[in-house]
């Protein structure tokens, strides 16, 4: 057994179950940014502490299980349940709960700690339902901390925790006394992720990113610039660690720094900044993206931006910093559906941005979700349409869901609408997959016009010689190979 350390981040996942056979070939392999950032907080208070990526070592939960026990012995095993992107905490749950439940089999002693978007919008039914010790409803970082002092001070008590849920000598759920503050200083207290922890040649880049380099899709890494979000989606859910939306900045040159990390020592090229909103403050992109410039780096970034944040005035600033992609919320065609989704912006809007942002020559993901409230079959084919008008470079086609945390959960809640019966079947790409119904569609007609508008997207010929033309054959045959990748599902009776 090796030397105990304080302690263990385990990421949970599960390629296949979330993906089905896209996971193979075509998804990233996303680095655990939040067990990292984590990591580095504890770190700098004076712990020993490690991270095992379960998906990027390809192992079940038997294995994360096995060497969490025989291989780190630690006094605390943290399980920050986040998803590789910011919506998908849910539906890594069920790989959470079953490496938790494994640990526990082998060894009751160990104490167990989930964290994340997840159980932080639900922390007592993960009480009550997983097999955890404790759960940290905001944050983290410091809760993590002063939970592991108490473990070693071996108080029976962590009232004094802030925003722990924790069980009492009796078994009963106690519930925290007070919030845990959120941390201020990042550039000082969390400067970045502790990347020497984690396995660096599993990481690869999703396979648009590298659309102009199909086959150098590795080294990769992921990390924030930002934390939080000030605005109010009612489909999203990200916000439930924080408990409000907010917004909090590294400095322009802690992230630089930490670029000039991964590029010098790892040959990283591909760089996703997974901030919620990273096209947002004009002052924290412009410092990042003037830094890169003066750097000799051939890095390839693609970001998170927003429709009515896109400002002409970055445009180049970004192209110049390396960020060759922005993904934009577009979300529906229809103002009514967008509306009640909190964006307000039209239609023309998001084709002038979009072509704005072309000319920049910066490629664009188009983010678009069917069967969200007020959604029908004619408003779904609206945003299909304008899907095909801006041709973008790739294109994610998403089902409403009521992630937990989301304002779409609380409604589905209070109408007592039907929601998923296990965590992992709110992943957008799994069999067991079950959407939000909405009072004009049922799961089933969302699921299958977004199967279907998918399908005619990426073998539409408008956009496949678009693809021909700006990234040669080889993607294309690229682009051939995903669509004849089987998607089943299991409400679509297949």
């Amino acid at each position: 057994m090796a030397e105990s350390v304080d302690i263990l981040f385990i990421n949970p996942g599960d390629r296949k179950q979330i993906y089905q056979d896209l996971g193979d070939e075509f998804c990233g392999i996303e680095p655990p940014v939040f067990a990292g950032l984590f990591a580095t907080y504890a770190r700098q208070k004076g712990a020993s502490v490690a991270i095992y990526d379960t998906p990027a070592m390809m192992v079940p939960a038997a294995e994360a299980a096995r060497v969490a026990v025989e291989e780190y012995a630690p006094k605390l095993v943290v399980v920050p349940v986040y998803g590789f992107q910011p919506s998908a905490s849910t539906q890594n749950m069920g790989s959470a709960g079953k490496i938790a439940r494994l640990i526990k089999e082998a060894n009751a002693d160990i104490p167990v700690l989930f964290t994340g978007t997840h159980p932080a919008a639900l922390p007592r039914r993960t009480m009550l339902e997983e097999a955890v010790d404790f759960v940290c409803d905001l944050e983290g970082p410091v809760t993590i901390w002063k939970t592991l002092q108490a473990i070693k001070a071996g108080q029976d008590s962590f009232a004094n925790v802030p925003s722990l849920w924790w069980r009492d000598s009796e078994g009963r759920i106690q519930a925290p006394a007070e919030r845990e503050p959120l941390v201020t200083d990042l550039d000082g207290e969390m400067p970045g992720i502790a990347w020497d922890l984690l396995p660096m040649d599993r990481y690869r880049a999703h396979n648009w990113h590298c659309f102009t380099h199909i086959n150098e899709r590795q080294p990769y890494a992921s990390m924030h610039t930002s934390l939080g979000c000030p605005y109010h989606c009612s489909f999203c859910c990200i916000n439930a660690p924080f408990g409000k939306p907010s917004y909090r900045l590294w400095s322009p040159q802690v992230v630089v720094s930490e670029i000039d990390f991964l590029v010098e020592r790892y040959g990283v090229k591909n760089i996703k900044f997974v901030d919620e909103m990273f096209v947002l403050n004009k002052r924290h992109v412009a410092g990042i993206c003037d830094l890169l410039a003066t750097r000799d780096y051939d890095v390839n970034i693609w970001a998170y931006g927003r429709v009515d944040t896109m400002h002409d005035e970055l445009l180049d600033k970004l192209k110049a910093g390396g960020v060759n992609w922005i993904c934009l919320g577009i979300e529906s065609a229809s103002d009514y559906v967008r509306d009640g989704a909190e964006k307000v912006f039209t239609n023309q809007d998001v084709i002038d941005t979009v072509r704005r942002i072309q000319s920049a020559g910066i490629h664009i993901i188009g983010n678009y979700v069917f069967g969200l409230p007020d959604d029908t079959i004619p408003r779904m084919q609206q945003t299909m349409d304008l899907a095909q008008e801006l041709n973008c470079e790739f294109a994610n086609f998403y089902s409403a869901m009521a992630y937990p945390g989301s304002k779409l959960y609380d409604m589905a809640v209070e109408k007592n609408l039907p929601l998923p019966r296990e965590w992992h079947h709110f992943s957008q790409h799994g069999y067991e997959t079950l959407p939000l119904a909405n009072d004009a569609l049922s799961a089933a007609d969302i699921l299958g016009f977004r199967d279907k508008a998918w399908m005619d997207y990426f073998t539409n010929p408008k956009y496949l010689d678009m693809v021909r033309d700006v990234f040669g054959q080889e993607v294309v045959d690229h682009v051939g190979r995903m669509t004849q990748v089987p998607m089943k599902r299991k409400i679509l009776g297949q």
